[in-house]
């Protein structure tokens, strides 16, 4: 029993997980295959309206070469989390400021504290709520805090004081102890709140606000103010209404039952979508198969592509990670840097050390020029 003995009581219910990650690069390829131009490494860095009222004038600039672009848009459309009160006071020309509450949340991942998929959420004597989940079969992932931030959002960081407090949580319920020592890798997040007057950051507002607004020329732009990832479909369903009260849109809502790239499996069986993929490719280890499944669902038809044995996915460029995989995620999935690739689009960074690290760029920066540097289409 992983819980200390003490604790005599629990409510058991069920929930979902998804991978944030995953979830973000799958919605950016249904994008792209909808018709959207996805510019990855790219700023908007200004966007004035139009003096006919026709629209906005948009400057771009490449983080790689820093070269800029100029493009005409209709609408503006700002979703950039903590970025948007920026966005709104130095990059859309014409509109009023909004002042929102940025939040920190921080996690910390550690070896393995339970040997099953459930996940635990405990009540602190502070009324804080932190949680420990099952992360990447070999890890737990304990967090979140909440704490106000007022600083560099390109430069977000857990503090030690925040490292404490979840070891000193997980230490308060589990009978395996761990400490500081035992963090094998943590990151922050900063979340962008409706300022509702709370006093502290974990009681502030969950809830958005969509705001649309017009510039005195007549452009239109619709800022998002605040929101959740969890419940960014709902949101999006209600920013298409709220635009089609200035728009003449002619699709209904339409992503309640349609899936993800990769999501359509029969029935919506993961795991008998497992059991017959591993039929297929009998040769895969289990480990390396469940991966591929969770990580790409029925794309992975597309990543093994007609792959015959496990030297048939290439050379090993680290643990569970093959030179297959690279060039799918490369061709597919915008990927340029070893980072986009251990940890925006896997997590295996997790299990690859610093060198294993150099050897990937290495490997990138040979092969990409060779892959044409192909966008999803």
């Amino acid at each position: 029993m992983p819980l200390n003995p003490n604790l005599k009581k629990a409510v058991y219910y069920s929930d979902c997980w998804v991978d944030d990650s995953r979830l973000v690069i799958l919605n950016a390829i249904d994008a792209a295959k909808l018709g959207a131009r996805i510019l990855t490494r790219t700023e908007c860095v200004c966007a004035e309206p139009s003096q006919t009222g026709n629209g906005w004038s948009v400057t771009l600039v490449n983080k790689e070469d820093r070269s800029k672009q100029k493009i005409r848009a209709q609408i503006i459309i700002n979703a950039t989390g903590p970025w948007v009160e920026h966005c709104l006071s130095e990059v859309i020309q014409g509109l009023p400021k909004q002042a929102l509450r940025r939040v920190r949340g921080s996690h910390i991942v550690v070896p393995r504290l339970f040997d099953h998929e459930s996940a635990y959420i405990f009540q602190n004597p502070d009324n804080r709520i932190v949680f420990a989940i099952p992360y990447e079969q070999k890890f737990t992932m304990i967090g979140t805090t909440d704490s106000d931030f007022d600083g560099d959002l390109d430069a977000v960081r857990i503090k030690a004081e925040e490292i404490e407090y979840l070891c000193e949580t997980a230490n308060r319920f589990f009978v395996q102890k761990i400490s500081n020592d035992n963090v094998v890798w943590s990151f922050s997040g900063v979340r962008p709140l409706l300022d509702d007057g709370s006093g502290s950051a974990d009681r502030a507002t969950r809830d958005y606000r969509l705001d649309l607004k017009k510039s005195a020329s007549g452009a239109i732009s619709l800022s998002i103010l605040g929101g959740k990832l969890t419940t960014y479909r709902k949101l999006a369903e209600q920013a298409i209404d709220k635009l089609g009260t200035v728009f003449d849109f002619r699709k209904l809502a339409w992503t309640l039952t349609a899936s993800l790239p990769g999501g359509n499996m029969p029935g919506a069986n993961i795991d008998a979508f497992i059991e017959s993929t591993a039929r297929k490719f009998p040769w895969l280890p289990d480990s390396l198969l469940r991966r591929y499944v969770t990580s790409y669902g029925t794309y992975v038809e597309l990543l093994m592509d007609g792959a015959m044995c496990l030297n048939g996915l290439g050379i090993l460029l680290g643990p569970d990670l093959y030179e297959r995989e690279v060039q799918y995620l490369v061709t597919n999935e915008w990927v340029r840097t070893a980072e986009d690739i251990l940890w925006r689009r896997t997590k295996l960074g997790l299990n690859i050390d610093k060198a294993g690290a150099v050897q990937l760029q290495r490997w990138l920066d040979l092969n990409i020029p060779e892959l044409g540097l192909i966008r999803p289409q």
